[in-house]
Parts: structure tokens; sequence; C-alpha cells
């Protein structure tokens, strides 16, 4: 009975501390409280607090940083939420804002075969630390059909891709992830002010629907310094 009670306080404290991420109440690249304070907030032990702490690590809600405490690295956008895909996560204890470089219909007949398309929207965004380094350059594609193709026109939704999915009818439940890594070219290299040549960590990943219609694939490029790959395998113990 009481490891029953001790698992009960510690999933109340999970979703409660989840809840306010997912709400932006801690948005990415936010410090948590200390572990003394959220302990006497939820009322339980520093202990159970620090387990509440370790799932939501294990789930890439946050980070831990030295001398600093715990991070918010949840951006709205987990790559794995419960499905157990390979995913990058951001966990260098940074704020990171995003910038749109490019919306725009592009003709791509060299991609029907894997995705049942010709024509997408192409969505290019650049996130920069507020120190002022670009640490990662994303590249999203999106059928141009049932709504989609006017983005170019009337912009993302509240400048997300996911809700601009969502708008259409487009929502995205798994799909495939592969992880490399490759120098830059020229282009890129300028558009993160980067020597040309400098290496990337270089993932795609392609999203389906429950229908297992096509519904994003997207390019990125990562600076490995900000950037680390997490991959989750087994059970835990009971």
């Amino acid at each position: 009975m009481i490891r029953q009670v001790r698992f009960d306080k510690k999933g109340r404290v999970i979703k409660r501390l989840m809840q306010r991420i997912e709400r932006g109440q801690w948005r990415k690249g936010s410090v948590l409280p200390g572990e003394h304070r959220l302990a006497e907030e939820f009322a339980v032990s520093r202990g159970t607090l620090r387990e509440a702490l370790a799932e939501l690590k294990r789930q890439n809600y946050i980070a831990t940083q030295s001398g600093v405490g715990s991070i918010v690295t949840y951006d709205g956008q987990p790559l794995d939420h419960h499905l157990g895909w390979a995913r990058a996560l951001a966990a260098s204890g940074f704020s990171v804002t995003t910038e749109l470089l490019d919306l725009a219909l592009v003709h791509r007949p060299d991609l029907h075969d894997d995705h049942g398309h010709t024509d997408y929207v192409r969505i290019e965004r650049r996130r920069i630390t507020d120190t002022g380094v670009a640490v990662s350059l994303e590249c999203a594609l999106v059928p141009a059909c049932d709504g989609l193709e006017r983005l170019p026109d009337t912009g993302l939704v509240d400048g997300s891709v996911t809700a601009s999915l969502a708008a259409c009818g487009f929502i995205g439940t798994h799909g495939d992830q592969w992880v490399g890594c490759r120098p830059l070219d020229a282009r890129e290299a300028q558009t993160l002010g980067r020597a040309e040549g400098t290496v990337f960590l270089a993932p795609v990943r392609v999203t389906r629907d429950p229908k297992n219609r096509f519904v994003e694939r997207v390019d990125s490029l990562l600076d490995p310094a900000h950037f680390r790959m997490h991959l989750t395998f087994g059970a835990p113990p009971p």
C-alpha cells in the first residue's frame, strides 16, 4: 500500500509538470524552480520529486545541466512522445527563437514514389540562441493539397507547422526517422553563419497519419554542440 501511494504521488507530479510545460507556463529553454520549492509545492519528498523529474527527462521534456538545474527542452513538437522513434532533442540550455526563412510552393517529382505527391509547400526555418548563434536549419515539406497549398499566402497558423497541418486535417501519428551527418554546403554555411564544410547532424523525419497518409517530411541540420540523439530501448524493471 505504501508503494502504491508513492506511485500515485509521483504520477500526479509528473502529470502536473507536463501540463505546465505543454501549456507554455514553462517554455523551452526556461529553468524549472528548484527541487526544494517544487517538493514543497506538491507536498512530496525530495526523492519522489526527483523520480518525477527523472521521468520528464526520460521523455525529453527537460534536460539537466550542472550548476543550472532542470531546463525545459519540450518545444511543442516532440518527435517521440509515446511511439518510440529515435529522436533529436535540444539539450544545450539556451533560449532559442525560430525564424521563418521561406514559405513557398515547390515542384518535386523526384519525391512522388516516396511520398505520393509532386507538389509541396516548402517551409524553411532557422533556430538561433539568445547569444545570436544559429544552431539549426530545418526544411519541412508538406503536401500542397487540401488547403495547405494556400500557406504561402495565408502564413502558418500561430507560427506553427503542426497547427497548420492540423487545421487542414493532417494529424501525424507515426513515421520514420533517419539520422546521419554531413558537411554544410555554401548556402547552408552562409545561412547558419558557419564555415563551409562544417559537419552537422542531418536527421530526416517522415510523418504519416493513422491511414498511413503522408503528412510531413523534415530535413534538419543540427549543430552537434547543442543537440544530441536519445534512443530508449528495452523495458524498465517493475
